[in-house]
């Protein structure tokens, strides 16, 4: 069992009794204070093994504390803790020097394994991707504070000081692109080219020449030497979208760049160095691609470094309200009419399931800024918007002529004609279950304007039994005017 003295400072007595019972049960000894003062008197004095430090302290920002420590003692590990759970908290604890960044709430047994990690590791890390710029909350490339961005933030943080290849994967409009901007303007490249190519939209014929530039004469039509992407992301990103769509000739030739670190202009005789970072993206399973023999297994693992998969924002549904105002707030930016969303209508958005995900909430707010009259959007607009006969309906009231029981046994069916054999090994009861209860719950808190004792009423539950499952579902309590 590993073991050390850990110094922790939080202004919150319980998070620190939480904090130290768990620790102390695992084997480690712990100190514990309220504030930033004693701990750098702790860390000065040469004690601790390793240290957990809150963001917000009473007397110093938390972040500001970190570089002093690994200056002052290099080999003591630092974990950063926040509730402020964005994308910068991740990247400047990075920065800083912090071993580990955890959002608040997070799980105790992830905490425990962390501080295990940060006693026994190596102490060789990269050094941090430049100095730190300021960046306005409201500019931020990605937004959402869901357990699910969380990941995504902490994952980022790691590698921007690495130039290791990443694959992006998600459904089409969950943000892979800015995912990958993300990663440069945040990255050690952030002062070289961000260069895109979107591999659906290029014609088979023309791909090479796209990606690798060709010479004046290489082929009918070339009149002139042409730079391609790769060439023009020289000393930055390459970001490679729809990876999925390349060409097996294209995949072969890429394979090589990436092997070689080099490539021949289509036409040309003199090589030119390929000096970018790849991060590509698709909405497809390159894994069953590769068993099919649609995409080369040796480039995908070349790109495959560090997987990355975006959730769809069905599974985010926490994030809609913040993404709602920052959409608003881009839109009046822009010029159009400032809007708000009341709370019927932000609680209607949050059980939608956004089939275009978050670029379809985009465009909604966007159409709503634009043609809407009213200052406040209500419910009836948002059920007018949502109804739209292109868009999902899965989350609107059922037929009249339709019963629950009628549309559960419609959506099985549909379900199990679909997945025919591969059904999963066990578990569909209580998922069958999950599907029904959150949007069962979530409208019914909608239709009390977030009156928990009504709609503990409406459902025939036990006011404590609502707010468990309200818990344990994470569903979001919007509520309304009195």
């Amino acid at each position: 069992m590993t073991s050390g003295t850990i110094l922790l400072a939080d202004d919150d007595q319980g998070i620190r009794t939480v904090i130290s019972q768990a620790l102390g049960r695992a084997g480690f000894s712990v100190r514990s204070t309220g504030n930033a003062a004693t701990l750098w008197r702790w860390v000065a004095d040469g004690e601790g093994d390793l240290v957990i430090t809150d963001v917000i302290l009473p007397d110093e920002n938390g972040l500001d504390l970190v570089p002093r420590i690994r200056k002052q003692r290099p080999d003591l590990r630092v974990v950063v803790m926040s509730a402020h759970n964005t994308l910068m908290t991740a990247v400047k604890a990075n920065e800083r020097g912090a071993f580990e960044y955890l959002p608040k709430p997070f799980d105790i047994g992830e905490l425990v394994s962390v501080v295990q990690r940060g006693l026994t590791e190596s102490r060789n890390r990269p050094a941090g991707p430049g100095p730190e710029r300021d960046i306005a909350e409201e500019d931020l490339p990605l937004i959402g504070r869901s357990p699910a961005m969380q990941d995504i933030y902490r994952v980022l943080a790691r590698l921007m000081a690495t130039d290791l290849s990443v694959i992006i994967t998600g459904e089409s409009g969950t943000g892979k692109e800015l995912v990958a901007r993300a990663l440069h303007q945040y990255g050690k490249r952030r002062n070289g080219p961000f260069i895109a190519i979107n591999m659906a939209a290029i014609p088979k014929e023309l791909i090479e020449s796209e990606l690798f530039g060709h010479e004046k004469g290489a082929f009918t039509g070339a009149t002139a030497r042409y730079a391609g992407r790769f060439e023009q992301a020289d000393g930055g990103t390459l970001f490679l979208d729809e990876i999925g769509d390349m060409p097996l000739e294209a995949q072969t030739r890429l394979l090589r760049v990436l092997q070689q670190g080099e490539y021949l202009p289509v036409g040309g005789r003199t090589p030119l160095k390929a000096d970018v970072r790849i991060v590509a993206a698709t909405h497809r399973d390159l894994t069953s691609m590769v068993r099919q023999g649609l995409f080369r297994e040796d480039l995908f693992y070349r790109l495959n470094v560090v997987p990355l998969r975006l959730p769809p924002l069905r599974e985010r549904s926490e994030d809609i309200p913040d993404l709602v105002r920052h959409f608003l707030r881009q839109a009046h930016e822009e010029g159009l009419p400032e809007k708000a969303l009341d709370n019927a209508a932000m609680q209607r958005m949050t059980v939608y399931r956004w089939p275009g995900n978050v670029r379809e909430l985009e465009n909604l707010i966007r159409r709503l800024a634009a043609l809407y009259a009213e200052d406040v959007i209500g419910l009836n607009v948002i059920e007018l918007e949502l109804s739209d006969p292109g868009a999902d309906t899965s989350a609107l009231p059922l037929p009249r002529d339709e019963s629950i029981g009628d549309s559960i046994e419609r959506h099985l069916a549909t379900y199990f004609e679909a997945h025919g054999e591969a059904l999963p090994p066990s578990g569909l009861y209580d998922r069958v279950l999950h599907e029904v209860e959150r949007p069962l719950i979530s409208l019914s808190l909608s239709a009390t304007r977030g009156n928990q004792l009504k709609a503990a009423a409406l459902l025939g539950l036990n006011r404590n039994t609502l707010r468990k499952k309200i818990r344990e579902l994470d569903i979001q309590v919007i509520r309304g005017v009195s």
